[in-house]
């Protein structure tokens, strides 16, 4: 049983910076599929970051440049590194796996979701001067 949980969310200034973690407990993560995803009030749940078992990343265009998925040194645990945040970031940030070798997908962020097969329960952003 993989169980996954978010933590690092916050209340920042615009133009500030925040770095998420997502950590396993029950597996590691080792070449598996990773992805953040975000979710607005009332919205779907959109993905912002990918990366697949290579580490190949793929980002949405709002938040290029600004947002960094990265692995930890350890296989338990990846990050959300978040630059230049701006209000329209404020929402709440889910992460997502998948193991390829049992049913997962790496997908790029224009329909990651489908390739998941675990889930945090989120944390919650809010960028707002």
């Amino acid at each position: 049983q993989v169980q996954l949980r978010e933590s690092g969310g916050d209340s920042v200034q615009p133009g500030g910076s925040l770095t998420l973690s997502c950590e396993s407990r029950g597996r590691g993560m080792r070449l598996w599929c990773m992805a953040w995803f975000r979710q607005y009030p009332g919205k779907e749940r959109e993905a912002v970051a990918t990366m697949n078992l290579h580490g190949a990343t793929t980002y949405t265009d709002s938040v290029k440049g600004r947002f960094t998925i990265a692995k930890g040194k350890s296989d338990d645990i990846f990050y959300l590194h978040m630059a230049d945040l701006q209000p329209e970031d404020t929402a709440d940030y889910f992460c997502g796996t998948g193991d390829p070798y049992s049913g997962g997908v790496c997908r790029s962020v224009r329909d990651a979701a489908t390739g998941m097969q675990h889930w945090g329960e989120g944390t919650h952003v809010v960028v707002s001067s």
